[in-house]
């Protein structure tokens, strides 16, 4: 990574600490306290040493009583420095995670389709923490070592000041030797934040699909893939950290000469007298605690360098384009549920075109069902319909408005939709149905389950409806799961309903009872099925048939099989016998 990225990184970083300015001064203050308190503790232990020589009992005990005031001074400011620190850092990388969260609900859905999961929630979760301990470690120790490094500077120029200038004459050395090398630590840490967002990625999905891998035996391959990744993440962090271990031991090196040039200077000042044996103590002391905070900022130079990687991950992600804003649009009052579609294109990809001129007119409380091979489109239809995508070109209207000018919550809370993927969140059943509803009483909940005959299953749970759940609960079929999703349409009776093989994982018995409580339902309700078993579409309306995104048929079932085209094909390959 450029220089200049890192610093616009820095710079956005900053951006969080402004809400922050008040513990800062406070943290400020109590550093450069602290910093004082340590700093005259070297000066007072010179004068004690130079009170003994001198046989002076009075400002022998006064040095002793103020060395212990500096000490129990330093260590208060120092414990209330961290706690604000502390504060300081998590509060920081709570803002940033929080706003990372926001930002990805805002986010249009053909984001989260397109990036693998594991990968977004390591950058909101792994890198975030990043952020947070390198923030801290800035906070706590790169503030206090560069105020050190300026008291003791003086201290010295007030002791002694030609040991003072060969002091400052070493420093540039340390100075450059790091900068050196954190600037070539930065992209490395980026590429470890990477591969530590992939790798997070393929566990994620290979614990989500460890049954499919066991089935297909791939294994093997997928241990192979893994020990790619982590030898690629391990490359990459061992070179990051050799880089910036080299900074450690060469400021140790450029140190020692920094003392050992204290040490000659100052002990050839007090054997011709320019100093006292006392002041040579103090300077010396000098000397050590001004070249520990070098070794103490360049881990803190390596940590931020980690964190600044991990910030430009982030930001990266934060800078992702929004759904456009709606809060100026009026909210949709379906009524009586008409549907348009007028010249529709859309494509995922643009060198895919999908929905090359989709028109389409339903009348309210159609039911229309959506047929077709694979691919065709059919699900493109429904996310159209809903606003997960927008098309290329076309309108859709509602009621004779135009769903791009109406908020997106009020368009899809007029659906109620079932899909075949089912999604439970972790809670208990009862919450799961009321998910649309969350003000529904239990009789009304308990009504919606019986509806969706799922009722006699729950009752036999240990705890009911309180029974806890999640979407990786294997105590719990996946007709199980799609039945308490029906549920939730059966609870909220929306005005319009969306249904995309919402039993394709349920039983032929319990279908034909669902398909009944289906069937009063869509009574009076524009209701749009997408189904690949054509036996529970046959009373719809109007069936469209769909192929490579293009209507090629509409009619009724008998108007279709009548004209013995493609849907008649379909049909009868699957009642062949």
């Amino acid at each position: 990574m450029e220089r200049s990225k890192s610093y616009a990184v820095l710079r956005r970083v900053a951006s969080y600490i402004r809400p922050y300015r008040g513990l800062l001064i406070i943290s400020l203050v109590t550093a450069l306290i602290t910093v004082l308190a340590t700093t005259a503790f070297p000066l007072l232990t010179g004068r004690a040493i130079d009170a003994i020589t001198a046989g002076d009992g009075g400002a022998f005990f006064m040095s002793i009583f103020f060395m212990c005031l500096s000490s129990l001074i330093a260590a208060l400011m120092q414990y209330l420095m961290n706690r604000v620190n502390n504060s300081m850092a998590y509060g920081i990388s709570r803002d940033i995670r929080k706003e990372a969260f926001d930002h990805l609900q805002h986010l249009p859905l053909s984001y989260v389709d397109s990036h693998p999961h594991g990968d977004i929630v390591s950058m909101i979760v792994n890198d975030t923490d990043q952020v947070s301990d390198g923030l801290l470690m800035g906070f706590t120790q790169l503030f206090s070592g560069v105020l050190t490094i300026l008291a003791t500077l003086v201290a010295m120029f007030a002791v002694n000041w030609i040991v003072a200038l060969v002091v400052l004459f070493v420093t540039p050395l340390s100075l450059f030797t790091a900068s050196f090398i954190a600037k070539r630590t930065f992209s490395l840490f980026y590429k470890q934040s990477e591969k530590r967002g992939e790798q997070t990625s393929f566990i994620n999905e290979m614990i989500s699909g460890a049954s499919v891998v066991a089935a297909y035996g791939r294994e093997e391959e997928n241990q192979k893939r893994f020990d790619a990744i982590n030898d690629e993440w391990a490359r990459y962090s061992l070179l990051a950290t050799f880089y910036s271990s080299l900074t450690n031991p060469v400021t140790r090196f450029v140190n020692s000469l920094v003392y050992t040039g204290v040490a000659l200077s100052g002990g050839i000042s007090a054997l011709m007298g320019i100093m006292s044996v006392g002041s040579l103590m103090s300077i010396l002391s000098y000397a050590s605690q001004y070249t520990k905070p070098f070794n103490e900022i360049t881990g803190v130079v390596t940590e931020l360098q980690n964190a600044l990687a991990s910030s430009a991950r982030i930001f990266s992600f934060l800078d992702e384009k929004e759904e456009s804003a709606d809060s100026d649009c009026e909210n949709l009052e379906a009524r009586d549920g008409s549907v348009e579609l007028e010249h529709v294109r859309f494509s995922y990809t643009p060198e895919k075109p999908l929905i090359k001129d989709l028109s389409l007119s339903v009348r309210p409380g159609m039911r229309v069902a959506i047929v077709g091979p694979t691919g065709s489109g059919k699900t493109t239809i429904i996310n159209l319909l809903m606003r997960f995508y927008d098309p290329q070109s076309g309108a859709i209207r509602i009621d004779g408005k135009d769903i791009a000018a109406v908020r997106r919550a009020s368009l899809r809370q007029s659906f109620g939709m079932v899909l075949q993927d089912t999604w439970l969140k972790t809670g208990s059943i009862r919450d799961n149905i009321a998910l649309g509803k969350p003000e529904a009483t239990d009789e009304e909940i308990r009504e919606a389950a019986e509806l969706s005959h799922i009722d006699t299953f729950i009752s036999s749970l240990p705890s009911g409806y309180d029974e806890i759940v999640s979407d990786e609960n294997d105590g719990i079929s996946a007709g199980q799961k799609q039945l308490i999703s029906i549920s939730r349409i059966m609870l909220s009776s929306p005005e319009m309903l969306i249904l995309d093989e919402a039993t394709s994982s349920i039983d032929t018995r319990t279908e034909m009872l669902i398909q009944e409580s289906f069937m009063r339902l869509m009574q009076g309700r524009t209701s749009f099925i997408v189904a690949h078993r054509l036996s529970t579409i046959r009373s719809a309306d109007m069936i469209l048939v769909i192929k490579d995104g293009d209507v090629i048929e509409k009619g009724t079932h008998d108007e279709l099989m009548a004209a013995e085209g493609f849907y008649a094909s379909l049909y009868k390959s699957q009642f062949s016998s």
